[in-house]
C-alpha cells in the first residue's frame, strides 16, 4: 500500500553516516546494521538523532555495485571519525512517495514514483557516468521502528528523490 507521490520543499539537513560500497546481492545484509552502528555513534558521544535512519544512494549500478550511506539526520553538523561521516542532504525540492508494506516491495515502489515523476515531465538531480547513476540526493527513509514493529509487512519507508532545479 503506497500513498500518491507528491513534491516536498526540504531545506538542507546535516546528517552523520557510514558510506560503503555494495552489490544487489549483498545489500540486505551488509547496509542494514550500518543504521544501529550510527546510533551508538551518537550516543556514545551524547547526540541524538533529528529524524529517522534512512539510506542515501550516491552512485547506482544495478548489474555492479552500489554506493550508499547509511546515516540520520541530526540537529547540527558534527565532526565525523573516518569511518563515521558527516554530510548535508542538500534542500530543494524532492519527489516523495511513502510505502506500507515490507521493504522487498521497495524495487515496485521505486519504479512506481520513477515513472509517476516521468509522467509528470520531471527531471531528477541525477546524471550518468562511468559508475552509473550518480544521485544529488536520493532516499529512502525508515520511518518504523523494527523494534516498536516486528511485523515487516506493516513496515512504513519514504522513498524521497531530489529534482533537478
Amino acid at each position: 500500500m503506497s500513498a500518491a507521490p507528491e513534491i516536498v520543499e526540504w531545506p538542507a539537513r546535516p546528517y552523520m553516516a557510514i558510506p560503503v560500497n555494495v552489490t544487489m546481492a549483498a545489500i540486505g545484509t551488509v547496509v542494514p546494521p550500518l543504521n544501529g552502528e550510527v546510533f551508538r555513534w551518537l550516543a556514545e558521544r551524547g547526540a541524538a538523532p533529528a529524524g529517522a535512519p534512512f539510506w542515501k544512494y550516491n552512485v547506482i549500478d544495478m548489474d555492479r555495485e552500489l554506493e550508499i550511506e547509511a546515516g540520520v539526520t541530526v540537529p547540527q553538523a558534527l565532526a565525523g571519525d573516518g569511518r563515521v561521516i558527516a554530510g548535508t542532504l542538500p534542500s530543494g525540492r524532492y519527489a516523495t512517495l511513502t510505502h506500507v508494506g515490507h521493504p522487498s516491495e521497495l524495487a515496485g515502489v521505486t519504479g512506481t514514483l520513477l515513472d509517476w515523476a516521468a509522467g509528470q515531465g520531471l527531471t531528477w538531480d541525477m546524471s550518468p557516468d562511468e559508475e552509473g547513476e550518480r544521485w544529488g540526493s536520493r532516499l529512502e527513509i525508515y520511518l518504523t521502528d523494527p523494534s516498536e514493529e516486528p511485523d515487516m509487512s506493516k513496515w512504513a519507508t519514504q522513498l524521497a528523490f531530489r529534482l533537478a532545479d
